[in-house]
């Protein structure tokens, strides 16, 4: 069985909480990613996600004023190196996104996406 441990993206694009959505935006654009970790000190602190961005348009939210801290999912539900890649993905699909960090101890070591499960189960891989 897989473990996401194998499948993650350990090179984690993070931001801090005081940088501006438009920022962070212009970071997940430039990386092509859908999700950075937010982290405060080397600290895992939450998630922003490209649905979050797109909540704060909604709200028509000025992204060069709009802090992440205000629009991150604070305290996201996080997996470690070894779950396996069938407990990540129901997991995921159980409460709604498609991005998983992965954490040792209070630190984010990689984030594994819905995209990087269905790859494994299909047999594809970049």
């Amino acid at each position: 069985m897989t473990s996401i441990g194998e499948l993650m993206t350990e090179d984690v694009l993070t931001v801090a909480p005081e940088d501006t959505l438009g920022e962070a935006a212009a970071k997940m654009t430039e990386a092509g990613i859908g999700a950075v970790i937010v982290s405060d000190f080397g600290r895992m602190i939450g998630i922003l996600s490209e649905r979050d961005i797109m909540r704060a348009v909604a709200d028509r939210i000025h992204s060069s004023e709009a802090r992440v801290r205000e629009w991150m999912t604070a305290d996201p539900i996080t997996a470690t190196p070894d779950t396996s890649a069938e407990e990540a993905g129901r997991t995921m699909l159980e409460h709604g996104f498609r991005h998983l960090p992965v954490v040792d101890g209070e630190r984010a070591i990689g984030i594994v996406s819905i995209r990087d499960l269905v790859e494994e189960r299909l047999g594809h891989s970049d």
